[in-house]
């Protein structure tokens, strides 16, 4: 016959604890998917967002030509006209070349940005909320410097350091999402670390970097995805402002900003070259906009039960 002690009793104790925990995050982790296919907000987006990365993938492929090429015999021709899908610049350059390579080099600023702030967001907003003490009073106040500054100041400043292009406006957007997404990535896991499964995974023995990989990380990346999927379309906003002032792509490189920056002097002679590359941008916006709100809508509890009292009053 077996003896029992208290601290056997303890061990089964939190051996429970952790297992209903991960049942639970399984669980949630179905429930998400589900409701994913159910949203009308984010299937939308989704269904924006696949042709407006199709027309940037797969537009150049299908036309064909090059962007850099110039035809001053055919310049600010309108959209369907003289071989033109959507017209020609004051250069006489395809706007449809060029829009789609626009499309790319957006995604691709989009992408850079986003990854760049998520992977350090995330590491440096879960070292600031778990350690505490002098780690957090330092990354915190860094990260509210960074944040302190207007995006268009940190990316003149980059650019002049770096030089004018894609780089510096990857690097100076990137470092502001960074702190934005660092600051609530370290409110999440302050709340989650006076939690019972964590007080249980710690005296259960476990190590601080299981405890941060087991634990925190699956409940803190769903809200940090979240927010990077809105800075997507601040980057993209952003990458375009800097490109309509002459701070993001160069020249022949087409940007959507720039696009809009070389045709606003002939609205009057062909609006086009401006309204295309403009209702680009804004549809590329309201695409991962209309994603963001239905990831939130699924992936954030408290506002689905305010939702529900909501329809139910």
């Amino acid at each position: 016959m077996t003896s029992s002690t208290p601290e056997s009793y303890l061990a089964e104790w939190n051996q429970r604890l952790l297992d209903f925990e991960e049942s639970r995050h399984v669980s949630l982790l179905r429930r998400a998917m589900r409701n994913l296919v159910r949203n009308r907000l984010l299937l939308t987006g989704t269904i924006l967002a696949l042709l407006v990365v199709g027309a940037g993938l797969l537009g150049p492929i299908i036309i064909g030509g090059d962007y850099e090429l110039i035809n001053f015999s055919n310049t600010h021709a309108t959209p369907f006209t003289e071989d033109a899908l959507l017209g020609t610049d004051h250069l006489g350059r395809d706007t449809a070349i060029r829009l789609f390579v626009a499309i790319r080099v957006s995604l691709a600023v989009a992408v850079g940005v986003t990854g760049l702030a998520l992977v350090v967001g995330l590491a440096l907003g879960t070292v600031a909320g778990y350690r505490g003490g002098w780690s957090d009073r330092s990354l915190s106040g860094v990260m509210d410097f960074i944040w302190g500054f207007p995006l268009i100041l940190v990316a003149v400043l980059f650019a002049g350091g770096l030089g004018e292009g894609l780089l510096s406006v990857i690097l100076a957007v990137g470092l502001v999402n960074m702190a934005a997404i660092a600051r609530v990535v370290r409110g999440e896991v302050l709340s989650l670390s006076e939690r019972e499964f964590i007080e249980a995974a710690r005296a259960g023995g476990l190590s601080n970097g299981r405890i941060i990989r087991k634990h925190l990380l699956p409940n803190i990346l769903a809200p940090a995805l979240v927010l990077a999927s809105y800075y997507i379309a601040v980057a993209i906003i952003a990458e375009a402002a800097l490109s309509f002032i002459g701070l993001g792509a160069q020249p022949p490189l087409p940007s959507l900003g720039q696009m809009v920056a070389e045709g606003r002097n002939f609205l009057q002679l062909n609006h086009w070259e401006t309204t295309i590359p403009g209702l680009t941008l804004v549809l590329m916006v309201l695409s991962v906009s209309l994603i963001g709100d239905g990831l939130r809508d699924v992936f954030d509890p408290r506002l689905r039960h305010e939702a529900k009292g909501v329809e139910a009053t």
